[in-house]
């Protein structure tokens, strides 16, 4: 069975200041194509079809317009909501969209129904795991403390379970939206961390053929069964050394996978370039970025004149100027956002507790910081869901 493996849509989310919808509307004709010209059997689509809970009107009509491409090319797709989904809205009208071949999979209940194709081997089951957030399925999946790793256990355990009632030979794919060990995160993925953890071993997945993961947008190989595929589109400019590309899957008979990569069309090149406002502006080495999205440090002394008027001259397409004059980072000139950068909302907190009070926090202070935040993180996923 050949599967073609695509996440991370993010459908009506801008770069910067530029509407990506152009963009992603592209992509979506380039997977339709790569779909019929390529012969795939199944499409898996790993979770943040859209970038918010309530997305665009625009975003919505080319998410019904992909659907109705796809289900005209009688391809089946099975379909996971992300953490940036709401699984409510996105599941709305899954049953009927079944019967077209649409699987939609957002219900943690439904972790352990598969969607089951076949081909001249046998069967496929396909387990949905939508984006698990570990406070609102911890009751769901009988977990005594709250965590990504134990739900994950948990959703898998009931895969394992369901595949072991089936027939000998069956094969099995699963879809999960998380942060798997091993993955490169970017700049522009939602922090999912519950009490000080972000990622979930590779290992919780056993026992399947082949897992599509989404959430980290980089393409990657974390194991031969276990793969990224990244965002088709970049959505940050950490991502300026990223090939955007979806994964074509060969599943063989005895469940083996092969898989080769198939670029997504490129709207415009990512770059990142850094010095003097002078010296950005007379490299010649620099020529190549000149029809590029462009992020520019400068690193002059003192902040020049015009420097944004002055870059677009050379460079039109400039989205994102940064100032870095070389400083250390406990120079009390050193901007805010320098002294911040690379600390997450944890160390932040214990940085301030140290500064206001002269010692850092214990660890029953950490623990009381942790679970505050995480408090505050999971109300906000309450809040979303209830939109």
């Amino acid at each position: 069975m050949k599967l073609l493996h695509t996440s991370d849509w993010h459908l009506g989310r801008s770069f910067h200041r530029v509407g990506m919808l152009g963009a992603q509307a592209e992509f979506i004709g380039h997977l339709v194509a790569t779909v019929r010209e390529r012969e795939v059997d199944a499409v898996v689509v790993s979770g943040d079809v859209y970038d918010r809970a309530v997305p665009p009107l625009a975003a919505v009509e080319l998410f019904d317009d992909a659907l109705h491409r796809l289900a005209g090319l009688g391809v089946p797709t099975v379909m996971i909501s992300g953490n940036h989904d709401s699984a409510r809205r996105l599941g709305v009208g899954a049953g009927l969209m079944g019967r077209a071949g649409i699987h939609l999979r957002t219900e943690p209940s439904a972790c352990g129904t598969p969607v089951v194709l076949s081909d001249g081997h046998g069967d496929v089951a396909f387990y949905g795991l939508p984006y698990l957030e570990p406070a609102l399925v911890k009751d769901e999946f009988a977990v005594e403390k709250a965590g990504h790793e134990p739900v994950l256990v948990a959703a898998m355990d009931r895969v394992r379970a369901d595949l072991a009632t089936r027939a000998p030979g069956t094969r099995s794919v699963v879809l999960a939206h998380a942060f798997v060990t091993g993955g490169q995160p970017s700049d522009s993925e939602r922090d999912i961390t519950v009490g000080g953890v972000a990622a979930v071993p590779a290992g919780v997945f056993d026992g399947v053929d082949y897992v599509a993961l989404g959430h980290l947008h980089g393409c990657q190989t974390l194991t031969e069964r276990v793969r990224y595929s990244g965002s088709p589109l970049p959505y940050s400019f950490s991502e300026a050394a990223h090939r955007k590309s979806m994964w074509l899957v060969d599943l063989d008979a005895d469940g083996a996978v092969t898989a080769e990569r198939v670029d997504c069309p490129v709207p415009r090149p990512l770059a990142r370039i850094r010095g003097t406002l002078e010296e950005l502006l007379a490299d010649p080495a620099l020529a190549p970025h000149t029809e590029a999205w462009v992020e520019a440090t400068l690193t002059d002394p003192v902040r020049p004149a015009d420097p944004m008027a002055r870059l677009t001259e050379r460079f039109p397409h400039t989205l994102s100027l940064v100032f870095d004059p070389a400083r250390t980072a406990d120079d009390p000139a050193a901007s805010y956002a320098r002294r911040l950068a690379g600390r997450d909302d944890q160390q932040i907190a214990e940085d301030f507790v140290a500064h206001v009070r002269g010692t850092g926090p214990d660890p029953h202070e950490r623990a009381v910081l942790r679970d505050a935040f995480d408090a505050v993180r999971a109300d906000d996923a309450v809040r979303e869901v209830a939109r």
